[in-house]
Formats: structure tokens, sequence, C-alpha cells
């Protein structure tokens, strides 16, 4: 499938709206695939396999299917175990009773269908299987069909309403209400009511229900809903604070940064819910299957009802319509378009639960085909928390790094945090004119001087002259130039994170070919592919460049992820098979445009993320083959008049719950 395929939008309704919508709808609904236009929902051809209101609340809204079951193992049990006689107008009116509020459902939809010219659909299969039992006489064998045909269905409804369950409830905890300090008292209110500015309370064990800046002089949270990892995370007066996040220690004051609407965990839910809607090619081409599966059972069930009549001398016309039913039965392929969802449900909620966000099915698929890692160095690969090491000036240094801090806090750039860091007890100027080159640094003005400040790249652009023995220093520096000359320039170190070396190590395990492009230095780029053992590294690029490499590997067929944070990765992003976002101290821009976000910045999670993919995909193609070996078996000895009605219905039924039973393995997975 192509990126720009994947990359079309596809909008779903959020978890709640979606649920209350589907149970609405009566029937079944198993056509991951097919269009809107293919469903008339206003007549509620679907399914509920949504499940609202909880499982007990969905058990017990299928009271008639109980009735029918108690009245078909009643009548069992007096005429088969007991072996008392039932009169036959008796037993066809307990039948017809069972059936009726057993399957009432799925006949009024196959009627609609039918209706509507759709004659190739479950519904009409098991309408015509059943009905061509009651016609040869097997009334309970009709009646046993469409009640475990309909608790297949049930068992289903709660697979998947597990299954979107676990996902919602995974993310959504966000808070209900917010204590908001007020001129007249604290006051509890919706957080959807809180303003940007506002100073929210939150105690020891209550979770933060917005975006916020921590006024406390430091705090430890528990951040596992954002990121997956449990160990508290302890932050300082000025840090951000994130909604989902759980207070641990001390009640603390916080300022409210971002709306409710707009939070990073607001975000993230929609992310999650959005997945569901992105299919991925295995899901996309089972529901395509299916509609070409099902009209050529319906012929087949035919062809073995009536072509025999031609080649069998003792032919019976109810004894090949038995056969036919039960052919019909069998080829329901209820377990695969409902198990291989289920498989793409868990394999999301599993990478959600370890602070991996996908953004659809689909790129699950594109992770295990991915053949090179393509990573940014700031931020990715290293922690992008600058400190300032060396300042080397011609001119007054407290001048010098107080123009420069003034320009460069305009700027959100690490390198530009740490300058303003290191002068934060100092007074600012407001900067005037600022203009943003991309890939070079800043120029503006600062109380009325003209300042360049960037790389070496930035001075050369505007032909200011320096030292050559600056070209020599391997570390992170930001030259300046103020008024046209060169002024002095500033040495800024960066520290490769912990688990770094060994995601580079368990990629080329996977036989993964690593690369890392960088903005930075050629020489500081080569350094740390060096000291991590990285396959290929190149420094001193634009953003351009960057995605001139990037097609370059797509062009000699390679299937790439590339990983970045920062603005200027969001077109690589966009360009790359998968495209990988670090969450945590990544751009929104970034983060909006990639396919998989990691929410706590560790580069040991794309390992994790590219396992989470094969799994779901293993468990999946086990799914298929399950379903398809044993329906072909079944098929065979139904259509030889070995196998019963009876047979076919456990069959179908039995591989449909092997099929969600394995799905659900996915869930207690490690990555």
């Amino acid at each position: 499938m192509e990126k720009s395929q994947n990359k079309e939008p596809e909008k779903q309704e959020p978890i709640d709206t979606e649920l209350a919508k589907k149970q609405q709808h009566e029937g079944h609904d198993h056509a991951e695939g097919e269009d809107d236009d293919d469903h008339d929902h206003s007549e509620g051809d679907g399914h509920d396999h949504s499940g609202q209101g909880g499982s007990e609340s969905l058990i017990k809204s299928r009271w008639a299917l109980w009735l029918s079951l108690v009245i078909l193992l009643g009548f069992l049990l007096v005429s088969k175990v007991l072996e008392i006689p039932v009169a036959k107008p008796v037993e066809i009116g307990l039948m017809v009773a069972a059936y009726v509020l057993a399957g009432y459902k799925t006949i009024q939809i196959a009627f609609r269908r039918v209706k509507r010219a759709d004659f190739f659909n479950e519904f009409t299969l098991m309408t015509t299987a059943t009905l061509g039992a009651f016609y040869i006489g097997e009334f309970a064998e009709g009646v046993a069909v469409m009640i475990f045909y309909e608790l297949g269905e049930l068992f289903q409804d709660l697979a998947v309403n597990r299954s979107k369950r676990s996902i919602k409830a995974l993310l959504d905890v966000r808070p209900d209400k917010v204590t908001v300090k007020r001129s007249e008292g604290n006051k509890v209110i919706n957080p959807s009511d809180a303003a940007i500015g506002d100073i929210i309370m939150v105690k020891p064990g209550e979770k933060v229900a917005l975006d916020s800046e921590l006024l406390t002089e430091s705090a430890s949270f528990n951040t596992a809903a954002l990121t997956g990892e449990s160990k508290p995370d302890t932050k300082e007066k000025g840090s951000a604070v994130l909604a989902g996040m759980i207070n641990l220690d001390r009640p603390i004051e916080l300022k409210v940064t971002t709306a409710f609407k707009d939070s990073k965990l607001s975000r993230i839910l929609e992310m999650v819910q959005d997945a569901t809607a992105r299919k991925a090619p295995t899901q996309l081409f089972i529901s395509k299957f299916a509609k070409i599966y099902t009209p050529i059972v319906f012929f087949l069930a035919l062809a073995i009802t009536v072509l025999p009549y031609f080649f069998v001398d003792d032919y019976v016309f109810n004894q090949w319509l038995y056969r036919g039913m039960v052919f019909l039965v069998i080829s329901c392929p209820c377990a695969l378009t409902i198990s291989i969802p289920l498989g793409y449900f868990g394999g999301i909620g599993l990478a959600s639960r370890n602070g991996i966000l996908f953004k659809g099915s689909n790129f699950l698929d594109v992770m295990t085909k991915v053949d090179t890692i393509v990573m940014d160095k700031t931020g990715t690969l290293t922690k992008g928390v600058f400190k300032v090491q060396q300042v080397v000036s011609d001119m007054d240094k407290e001048e010098f790094l107080r123009l420069t801090a003034s320009l460069e806090n305009v700027s959100t750039h690490p390198v530009a945090r740490a300058v303003i860091e290191y002068q934060q007890s100092k007074k600012l100027e407001d900067p005037t004119d600022v203009e943003e080159i991309a890939g070079h640094g800043l120029k503006g003005k600062v109380a009325g001087r003209e300042l360049l400040a960037g790389n070496l790249k930035l001075l050369d652009k505007f032909s200011i002259s320096y030292p050559d023995d600056i070209k020599q220093i391997q570390e992170t520096i930001v030259v300046v130039a103020v008024d046209g000359k060169y002024s002095g320039y500033i040495t800024i170190a960066d520290e490769i994170k912990e688990d770094a070396a060994q995601a580079i190590k368990d990629m080329h395990a996977l036989g993964i070919k690593t690369v890392m492009l960088s903005g930075d230095k050629n020489a500081v780029a080569q350094k740390v592919a060096k000291e991590l053992g990285i396959d290929e590294a190149y420094g001193d690029l634009l953003p351009e460049g960057k995605v001139e490499k990037v097609q370059a590997f797509k062009d000699a067929g390679k299937r790439l992820a590339f990983v970045g944070d920062g603005v200027n990765d969001a077109p690589v992003v966009a360009l790359a098979d998968a495209g990988i976002a670090m969450g945590g101290l990544g751009s929104d821009a970034t983060i909006e445009t990639a396919d998989v976000v990691i929410q706590n910045d560790q580069p040991s999670r794309i390992v994790s993320a590219i396992r989470a993919g094969k799994i779901t995909r293993s468990i999946v193609w086990q799914n298929i083959i399950l379903a398809m070996s044993v329906k072909a078996i079944v098929l065979l000895l139904g259509a030889g008049g070995i196998a019963t009605l009876w047979e076919a219905v456990f069959a179908d039924v039995g591989v449909a719950l092997l099929a969600i039973l394995n799905a659900f393995r996915i869930q207690r997975k490690n990555i």
C-alpha cells in the first residue's frame, strides 16, 4: 500500500459516540471493509459489536436467545433423553417459536438485504440454511444452527466490547473535575471550564486534569498513562506537567498552559480512537475476499444440491439439500471477518500500554516490513537537554550573553533553551525583526543591534568571516555576529540517551540497517554514530538535505522508518514508509505528521513498535490459516455427506471462538 494512501485522513466517531450510535442498530455487521454505501445503517443492518453498556447488559439484552435455547434443550431432553413422544404439531410449534426468538433479527436483515438485491451475505446464508433444514423436517437442527450462530455472534460482541473498552480505558484517564484557585477561595469545576493561566491544586494521588506548568518547587508523578513507564518522574518548578499524570507525594500548584480539549492526553485518546478506522491491508483483503467468497459458496451449495440429479442414480432431493445446507453453514466467514480486526485492536492496545501509539492498524503491518531505520540525532538518540559548557567572546561576556539569550528567547530549539537557561537570572531584551532561517539559526535586532546566532553556515550565508580554528570544535556551538562582525561562540553539550546503544544493537539483531541524519556538524554526527554503532551517519544537513537522503534510500528500494522530534523533521516523517515521532519532547507538527508516536522518548521503544507489529501479524495469520483450514476440511466432509448440521455449526462457532481467544493472546505479550 502506498504511503499516500496510508496518510489519507480517516475520521471516526469517538468511541463513546460510536458505541452509542451502534447500539441503535440491530443485527450483525462483520463487513469491516464495506463502504457505508453498502450498508443502509438507517435500517439497522449491523450486529452490535460494541457492547454498549458493558458485558452484563449485553448478555441480559439477549433474553430471547436464552429463551430459545431453553426451549430447544427442553425439547431434546424430553424427546431424545427421556424418549417421551412429542406430537408433531407440538414439536413444530415449539421449534418455530424457538427459531423466531433466536433468529428474528437475522431473518429480518436477510429480507431487507434481498429487497436491495443483496443476496450474498451471511444473513441470507444462515436464513437459507435454516429454512432448508425446516423444509426437510430437521426442525431441531435448524433451530440449533440459528441458536449457535447467534451465540457465536454474542461471544464476538463480547470480545470486541472488551477489546475496544481496554483500549479506551488505557488512555481515557482524564479526571472529570479540577480544583481551581480563586480569589474567593478554591472552587471545584469541570476541566473543560478551566482557562489557560488558571492556578489549579492537585492533592497526592490525584490525576492532573490539564497540561500545566509546575509552580511548586518539585514534585514526583506517575506517568504510566502517557508513557507506559512505571518509574516515578520527578519534575522541578517550571517543568511541563501533562494531563493524565498522577501526583505522588505532596499537594502541588500548577498553572494551566493548554485548554482541556487540546491537552496531549486528549490528542492521544483521539489518535487511538482514529486508529481503529485505518485498516491494515490484511483486513481490507479479508473484507474483499468475503464479498467474493460468499456468492461462490452459495452457488457451490446450489450445485451440491442440484447437480447430483444428473449423475447419481438414487438421487434424493432432501438428502442433497441437507448436504447443501451443511455446506452453507460451515462456509460462513464470521471467524475471519471478526477475529482479524480484533487482532489489530489487540496490537494497538499492546503498543499503547507500552507508550507507543499507532495511528492505524495499517502501520502495524508497515513496521513488520521495515528494513532501514533512519534517525535524527538531537532529541531522538540524545536527550536534547543541552548545557552551556564554554563562552568565548571578544566583547564583554555579560553583554555578549545578554544579547545572544535575548535573541534565542524566541526559539524553542533545545540549543536555544540551553543558552536562555544559562542566563535565567538575568533580564533579557525583547528582540525585533526576528527571522528564523531553517537549518542555520536566527537573525534579529536586540537593543538596536543587528544579531546573528546559529551555526557556521549562518555566518557563511551572510559572508561574515570567523577564525578557522572554530571549525575544529566537535561540540555543538552557537556562533554569534553583532552588527555584521563575528563576536564569539558558545559551546553546548548534549548527552546520549541511556538506552540508545542497546536500541541500535536490537535493531541490528533484527537485521535492520541504522542511519543517522543530523543538522549538527558532521564531526559531531560521526562521533555519536561511532559511539552507538550506527551503520551510516550524515551531518551538516538542512531539512531539505534530510529529505534528499531519505528519498535516496526509498529510490534504492528500502522500506524505511524515520524517527524524529523537531519541526524540521516533519517533512521527512511524512516521506518515510513509517514516520515515528518522539512524543514527549517532540514538536506538535512532527507528532501530528507521524504514523507512530513514542510517548516516553526512549529509542528502545522503536524496537518495541516493530515487535508489536510482528506479534500482531503472526497471530492474525494464524487465525486466517486456522479458519480456512478447518472450513476447507468440514466443507469437504459436508459435501460428501459425512458432516451434519450439528457438526457444521459447532465447527463454525468453535473456529470463531478459537480465533478470538488467539487474538486475545496479543494483550498478554511483552514487547
